[in-house]
């Protein structure tokens, strides 16, 4: 559970819904708060139990920068509504949980976001799972593909244990009123122990709640069934970059490192952050990704 500092939007961000071929998605996005866009705009996207707002204090240093930032509630995620809610127009695929699923929707994200144009994008931890498979649907163009805190497949240890006891947790009773239930019996005390203000709290509290259940549950089975897919997202020919925190306590740092060798990708490591640079070390974490963003464009150009 990745837990903002903050929730106040900074200047220069606003919410939005951005209307895809099924439905809508919820978004944050950033423009530089003097000047246009200049650069290539990037998307964001989120982990498991996550939500755009976990890249919160991020948005004001790389809009700056000179390009539009824009984060995503993946679908079934606090404010994007759950597929299984909508009626899409005729014709048109409606999305479910799966990897290649929501891939398919990050793409189709892009692909507005850049108007047709290339598009840094960024996934962090299940949401690098997901960032990988709309890198391979090969709807958008890619600018860079950066995996934040994420690994080659399936996650494994004691994370691993959290998503399967999730899975026990609700698959029996996928409701909103037993996931009412988890939030008394577990996950109060994990938001108290990771934030001493009640608003952030009370925000962890109302994205848990408002979350599909039915995607939490296949969310989770995707996160520890994952398959490796790391050699085909090697073969695609842009900027790669693997970005941990120093203390990171998903995927094993060996591993991540190992992947960062198998995309043939850039390997940076945040000092003092765990699995969240984006909250822990964000200005560290801005300016890494800038200089990346901004060093993959002068590549493109040449």
């Amino acid at each position: 559970m990745s837990t903002p500092q903050f929730i106040d939007l900074p200047p220069g961000v606003r919410r939005a819904d951005l209307n895809l071929s099924y439905g809508p998605v919820a978004a944050l996005r950033a423009l530089p708060t003097s000047g246009g866009p200049e650069l290539a705009p990037a998307v964001l996207v989120h982990g498991f139990t996550g939500s755009k707002e976990d890249f919160i204090a991020l948005f004001q240093s790389l809009a700056q920068a000179g390009r539009e930032v824009v984060a995503i509630d993946l679908p079934g995620t606090y404010e994007s509504p759950g597929p299984e809610s909508l009626t899409p127009p005729a014709g048109v695929h409606r999305p479910d949980y799966s990897l290649a699923s929501l891939g398919e929707v990050v793409s189709e994200v892009m692909d507005q976001v850049g108007d047709g144009g290339p598009v840094h994008l960024l996934g962090h931890s299940f949401g690098g799972l997901v960032s990988r498979e709309a890198a391979l649907v090969e709807m958008a163009p890619l600018a860079s593909l950066t995996l934040m805190c994420s690994g080659p497949g399936a996650l494994s240890g004691p994370g691993a244990g959290s998503a399967s006891n999730l899975i026990a947790a609700v698959s029996m009773n996928p409701t909103p009123e037993r996931l009412r239930e988890l939030w008394d019996e577990q996950f109060d005390a994990m938001a108290r122990a990771r934030s001493p203000r009640s608003e952030v709290r009370d925000f962890l509290r109302e994205r848990l709640l408002t979350s599909s259940v039915v995607g939490l549950m296949h969310m989770a089975e995707e996160l520890v069934a994952a398959p490796d897919r790391a050699d085909e997202v090697a073969g695609l020919d842009v900027p790669k970059l693997v970005l941990y925190g120093e203390n990171d306590d998903a995927w094993p740092l060996e591993e991540q490192d190992r992947m960062a060798e198998r995309l043939g990708a850039k390997r940076l490591v945040v000092p003092g952050a765990g699995h969240s640079p984006n909250v822990e070390a964000p200005e560290t974490t801005a300016s890494a990704l800038t200089a990346f963003w901004n060093e993959a464009e002068s590549v493109g150009r040449r």
